[in-house]
């Protein structure tokens, strides 16, 4: 059996360095400076984001360096470590939604969508990226290049955004209208705000309600694995990861038809009635009991179900009961898989091994169809686990699954 691969983050100095060689060699002058974004893992709250739930990512230690020039003019050269010799070109002038394609919609994107909401003064620029975000593992690798951009744009042109938690819902918004009207990827901002809100040590809780103002939708809480002598193991299973083939939009409808039915403008809604209620089985019953279909109250069980494991899982880290916050994990797993319908073999293999190799909980992360499960494990039991995971893939005929070890990491900054 083979050893399975860990990957390890960039340190600060060798993204600087990487990303300023790859910008000189492409376009043979220095960047103005560099800054990084994080991938992220979400622990918990999976699918709630656009039902207006609740949500608990960390950002990852893991991150995309940009290192950037602005230009005169409205043209954008875009380049990335993996493939070091393809430069991307487009034009910001009289660029429509969906005008870009390939990888480089992402950056270009966050330029049009700046512009898109007033900021003329935004223009061209060069770009270089160099990242350790496993591409296509439901880490985000997408949010922490649009993060980036909206970060290194908002500096080289002074708007005066990215310096305070308020300021940077702007660019976060920037960063989110590139995925969805210019790459076409659905994102419902989890993401981003844990790009660019996440602090270290802690968890963000996010709170997708569209009544709360940006200051009012996030609120830090401790996440700090030493003090209870645990890690984060994160596998990327590298099961072909696909969103864009309509099945996110299809749950995402499902639910929007739901709420249409049930008299309530979200899910949300219904899940914080159900929680009120003094007997909330029987409340629950009623509600899915008012559904036409098998499918819609799966989807609404798990929404429901979900939004409320969130708020427990928080309770019992914060008291240090982490075992009943890994059956939370499991419990999350479960409904992604029964109820939600999201999950594909190598995600419930890696969690089942994880599960019966000493892990308190484990769940898979992201949105499904492949990517990533995370698991709560003892200090140092990390690579254990994980080669355990690779064997069983191994004997399945899976592709080799990657680790890493997460931990609470800071959000996007200035890196020289």
């Amino acid at each position: 059996m083979s050893a399975v691969e860990f990957i390890e983050p960039l340190t600060h100095e060798e993204g600087v360095s990487q990303a300023t060689k790859l910008f000189v060699d492409t376009y043979g002058a220095a960047p103005e400076g560099v800054w990084a974004a994080p991938g992220r893992v979400n622990l918990i709250g999976e699918h709630t984001d656009y039902n207006a739930g609740l949500c608990l990512p960390i950002a990852l230690p893991h991150r995309t360096f940009i290192a950037l020039k602005p230009r005169e003019d409205t043209k954008v050269r875009v380049v990335s470590g993996v493939a070091p010799d393809k430069v991307a070109e487009a034009d910001l002038d009289g660029l429509k939604a969906r005008g870009v394609d390939g990888w480089s919609a992402y950056p270009t994107g966050v330029a049009w969508a700046l512009r898109q909401a007033g900021f003329d003064k935004v223009k061209g620029f060069d770009a270089a990226f160099v990242s350790c975000v496993p591409l296509g593992s439901g880490l985000s690798s997408s949010a922490a290049m649009t993060c980036s951009t909206a970060l290194a744009l908002d500096d080289v042109y002074g708007l005066g955004y990215g310096d305070s938690d308020a300021g940077r819902v702007t660019l976060i918004n920037a960063a989110i209208k590139s995925e969805n009207e210019m790459a076409g990827a659905s994102t419902g901002g989890l993401d981003q705000n844990a790009s660019m809100r996440c602090t270290e040590g802690h968890a963000l809780l996010l709170d997708c309600r569209p009544e709360l103002t940006p200051l009012e939708n996030v609120s830090q809480q401790e996440f700090g694995l030493d003090k209870y002598n645990l890690e984060l193991l994160v596998v990327d299973t590298q099961a072909p990861h696909q969103l864009n083939d309509g099945q996110y939009a299809q749950r995402r409808a499902t639910c929007e038809e739901a709420a249409k039915i049930l008299g309530v403008a979200n899910l949300r809604v219904t899940a914080d009635g159900i929680s009120k209620a003094d007997d909330q089985f029987q409340a629950l019953k009623e509600t899915l009991d008012a559904l036409p279909d098998e499918t819609m109250k799966k989807r609404v069980r798990h929404v429901v179900t979900e939004i409320e494991r969130v708020r427990s899982f928080v309770r019992a880290f914060a008291q240090g009961d982490i075992k009943a916050a890994g059956r939370l994990f499991n419990a999350s797993h479960d409904s992604l898989a029964a109820d939600y319908e999201v999950t594909v073999p190598e995600l419930d293999i890696a969690v089942d091994v994880a599960r019966k190799n000493g892990a308190y909980g484990a769940r898979m992360t992201g949105g499904g169809f492949g990517g990533s499960i995370i698991a709560l494990v003892d200090k140092g039991r990390s690579q254990e686990v994980a080669q355990k995971i690779a064997d069983e893939f191994e004997k399945q005929g899976f592709h080799a699954p990657r680790a890493l070890a997460a931990y609470a990491a800071p959000s996007a900054s200035r890196e020289a």
